[in-house]
């Protein structure tokens, strides 16, 4: 049995996260075989996965009550699924909140719901922000996750013709069930996550 060269080896994971024909799942499913030798995997149960997506968007500083709907349905659009209401937890008088305001709008993705938002956000969304130069790779932390700071939700191809004054932030969390930095990194490139090299 022939071995696979180092180079040969580059290759093999460049095709293998350029293919333009996997889904983010099937990938997922060939991670395993990738990188096991690089970190030691010995069970499949080791396996990287993603268990869910947190979608988050703060709206403390709307006063208009029709933008904080407007919010919720563009959330819902984009997500495919509705966002939770969160309110203040007390009252801070530097911030003029009250116990029970309106801070943001959260959702907690998994499944196919979760797989769909990921490939629109990866193959669509991402590309179309301005000036894109990749994402931080700074951004892993030390427990299996990612966070994504998305500046305009206009980005999303349901809400493209949004008007400039009604445009928020959203800010997205992918978590997974590795527990090292370069490891969750790792997994995520293979996934077709544009991360700067550092």
């Amino acid at each position: 049995v022939k071995c696979k060269t180092s180079r040969q080896k580059i290759i093999s994971d460049t095709n293998f996260m350029t293919n333009p024909m996997k889904t983010l799942k099937e990938k997922q499913h060939q991670a395993f075989e990738v990188m096991k030798n690089d970190f030691g995997y010995t069970n499949v149960m080791q396996a990287p996965k993603i268990l869910k997506v947190v979608v988050a968007a703060g709206i403390g500083s709307f006063k208009d009550k029709k933008k904080v709907e407007l919010a919720g349905d563009r959330i819902a659009k984009i997500t495919g699924q509705k966002p939770v209401l969160r309110g203040a937890k007390k009252s801070i008088a530097g911030f003029k909140s009250r116990e029970g305001d309106p801070m943001g709008y959260q959702v907690t993705l998994r499944g196919n719901t979760m797989w769909n938002f990921l490939e629109k956000l990866v193959n669509i969304a991402l590309p179309r922000t301005k000036d894109f130069r990749g994402l931080p790779a700074t951004s892993v932390d030390g427990m299996g996750g990612y966070s994504i700071g998305v500046r305009e939700h206009s980005i999303f191809p349901e809400t493209s013709d949004e008007e400039l004054k009604d445009v928020f932030g959203l800010g997205v969390t992918v978590v997974t069930n590795v527990k090292k930095k370069e490891e969750t990194k790792k997994f995520l490139e293979l996934l077709g996550f544009p991360i700067k090299k550092v």
